[in-house]
């Protein structure tokens, strides 16, 4: 048996023996961010086969608006991750911008290559544009990361927000210098940024716009605040009250520019707060949550699992049709097929993750080395 689990740990675990709770609950968030993610894609599949009369018809709808912000969770860990390798040190850009090529781009292109291989075995499937020239530039589009920031639709769905990561990596390194911001003190810092992001989102209340770049901002300010201690929040229950007063706000009657902008920064300030109780070094119930061994390890491929579970998701469904015709039915169908679908997910996420992801682009586990999880984002 304990060979069993010396597989496994060889291969899911990122983060060293004896790591802090804050680095593991770092993956734990990471892997709690990607199930809701999998949820807003779940309830979007399934709702063919669940009736409008049901209880859990209003409940789904609130789970997708709920999961959409397991996005924003992702942006505020990764501003956190880059923001504090870059500041810590100065690194050439260059290599910089190779490790960064080389994290996102390996898994992505293999996923990429599925979609346009089963865009032409499916082609009412397919996105691509009839015309072989246009078909040729939206390729080269989505190879450029540009959907998201730019209005084109990407090919794999969730793939827009890699230009908002992309663009957050390019961007940070050059801000970092061009103000020198490593020679100037903590407070001159979170100042800085702290206007930057209250006028991002004054910004998007008013004409709209990427107010979710926003999220990156709350990750810098976690860093700099946490990593000083210039503030604490130690007990478990105001750090889960805040997270689940952050995605209740995703439920809020607002729309428009404005209510993205109130709805980015409730979220910000949620995330931040949960954050920093968990990296504060404690060993609150809500730590160890998030250090539980499967989230975590759910975190550690998070990448993968985020870039492929639509795919799966989607055959699963298609396969499922074909068994059950789409039609009304109650609550227990859809509550049922929500673990099947979940653990089919799984499946070539962590294939993706063995043969793709681990050895292409994330740095060897050693003893020596720091854990992954820090210097890694997806």
């Amino acid at each position: 048996m304990m060979w069993r689990k010396a597989w496994w740990r060889e291969r899911f675990e990122l983060a060293r023996a004896g790591s802090s709770n804050n680095l593991q609950s770092m993956e734990g968030l990471r892997g709690f961010a990607v199930f809701l993610v999998f949820l807003v894609h779940f309830v979007t599949l399934s709702a063919p086969w669940l009736s409008e009369h049901s209880f859990l018809f209003p409940i789904a709808n609130a789970v997708h608006s709920i999961g959409n912000a397991g996005v924003d969770l992702f942006f505020v860990l990764s501003g956190y991750l880059i923001y504090g390798s870059l500041i810590e040190r100065k690194q050439v850009f260059l290599p910089y911008l190779k490790r960064r090529l080389q994290r996102i781009y390996p898994a992505f292109l293999v996923v990429l290559a599925a979609y346009l291989a089963l865009s032409f075995v499916f082609p009412a499937e397919s996105k691509l544009p009839e015309d072989g020239g246009e078909a040729a530039l939206y390729v080269a589009e989505n190879l450029l990361l540009l959907p998201g920031l730019l209005p084109i639709v990407p090919i794999i769905t969730v793939a827009w927000s890699l230009s908002y990561e992309f663009f957050y990596y390019l961007i940070t390194p050059l801000v970092i210098g061009m103000l020198a911001l490593r020679d100037r003190k903590v407070g001159q810092r979170i100042g800085l940024f702290a206007f930057l992001g209250v006028t991002m989102l004054l910004i998007g209340a008013v004409y709209g716009g990427h107010v979710r770049l926003t999220m990156f901002i709350a990750g810098i300010l976690l860093f700099e605040i946490s990593r000083h201690r210039l503030a604490e929040l130690r007990s478990p229950w105001l750090a889960a009250a805040a997270l689940v007063l952050g995605l209740l706000a995703t439920l809020l009657p607002i729309s428009g520019a404005a209510g993205q902008a109130l709805e980015t920064a409730i979220l910000c300030l949620s995330f931040f707060l949960l954050g920093l109780h968990c990296f504060n070094g404690r060993n609150g119930w809500l730590v160890r949550a998030f250090c539980w061994l499967p989230l975590r390890w759910l975190g550690n491929m998070s990448y993968s699992y985020y870039l492929i579970h639509g795919l799966t998701l989607k055959a699963g469904f298609l396969v499922f049709a074909k068994l059950v015709a789409p039609a009304a039915y109650g609550a227990w169908l859809v509550l049922e097929l929500l673990p099947v679908m979940f653990v089919l997910t799984l499946v070539p996420a962590a294939l993706l993750f063995l043969i793709i992801e681990r050895p292409f682009s994330l740095v060897p586990a050693t003893v020596n080395a720091r854990p992954a999880a820090v210097a890694t984002a997806s």
